[in-house]
């Protein structure tokens, strides 16, 4: 930093309030101060500035190590949100949520110097009884269930999958055809648990439900098996990547979409969209989840403690040309609430 001085001919004070972000400090001292940085090769000592005023300004984010739509874009919205605030991201995937995965993940991240974690893991593992999460570190978990003494942010599934298979009963169909994620996923059983209540309350039989993995071949393969039942004419899919697998299942099998068979997914990706028909769907909004993990990550580590109350993101029923009333019954105008 006195090289820097001397370089652009200002005092070490100065320099500080310019490497330190102050806006006490005018635009042509501050370009001044800027080059001679350049010049000199100077970078701002993090490990030093941490030491001072006890903060690294990096957040580490332990996800699993399995790549899923949901995820990715979540994790999109944390670094979105943690870059707003000045902060770094530190990233350390997981090959399975095991209390020894996690653990090691824990320290890993201590060895960076972060103020705090997010957990951005989906699997039932993490709320097993021998999964404890390390103490010490300001921690927010997303997608869990698990009961932890730390904020958890997550999506209303439940409400989602309700409005999803609301609406295809609405329209008129008899029962509706569940295509679940996998059977580890948090979201997967939300969304699965949700729709089997709502067909019990609505006092309709419950099909047996066809497991998927996410992906747009699972949602084929078990869209096949569902194309060659006559009986099936509304299908609600876990994701919109399997209810894609499913439009070409159908189409393939000659059954029409929406004059055959009602077909609703849940994200609303933004190819949904420009799918054929364009798809009925539940909107979730990552961008939201990721924004308020880390609003309520940087509260834990500026109070210095934990807790706080569960935070769930509203989900919204996108309705478009996938889900029209079965074949027979009269039609009726549809409007998606809100």
């Amino acid at each position: 930093m006195a090289d820097v001085a001397k370089e652009a001919g200002v005092s070490g004070q100065t320099v500080s309030r310019v490497a330190n972000g102050r806006s006490n400090v005018d635009e042509a001292t501050r370009e001044r101060v800027l080059t001679a940085m350049r010049r000199v090769g100077y970078r701002p000592n993090s490990a030093a500035r941490a030491l001072r005023n006890g903060r690294f300004h990096s957040i580490g984010v332990i996800i699993s190590a399995l790549p899923t739509f949901g995820n990715s874009r979540t994790l999109d919205a944390i670094a979105a949100a943690v870059v707003a605030e000045g902060f770094s991201i530190i990233l350390l995937p997981v090959t399975r949520p095991t209390q020894g995965e996690v653990t090691g993940a824990f320290s890993k991240l201590n060895e960076q110097a972060v103020d705090g974690v997010v957990i951005l893991i989906e699997q039932h593992q993490l709320d097993e009884s021998e999964i404890e999460l390390p103490h010490g570190l300001p921690v927010v978990v997303i997608d869990s269930s698990a009961r932890h003494d730390y904020p958890v942010v997550d999506t209303d599934q439940a409400h989602g999958a309700a409005a999803a298979t609301r609406h295809l009963l609405d329209l008129g169909h008899d029962t509706v055809w569940h295509i679940a994620g996998p059977p580890q996923s948090y979201a997967a059983e939300r969304r699965r648990r949700a729709w089997q209540s709502t067909l019990d309350q609505a006092g309709r039989a419950v099909p047996p439900p066809l497991t998927g993995d996410w992906s747009p071949e699972s949602g084929y393969q078990a869209g096949k098996r569902l194309a060659a039942d006559p009986s099936v004419t509304a299908v609600f899919a876990a994701n919109d990547q399997m209810a894609l697998g499913v439009l070409r299942a159908l189409h393939e099998a000659g059954r029409s979409v929406p004059g055959e068979v009602s077909v609703v997914g849940f994200d609303d990706m933004d190819e949904s969209a420009c799918f054929w028909p364009p798809l009925t769907t539940i909107r979730q909004s990552f961008e939201a989840v990721g924004r308020h993990a880390v609003t309520a990550l940087l509260s834990e580590i500026t109070a210095g403690e934990q807790g706080g109350e569960p935070v769930m993101v509203p989900t919204e029923l996108v309705v478009r040309a996938s889900t029209a009333p079965p074949p027979g019954a009269c039609h009726q105008d549809v409007i998606a609430p809100g």
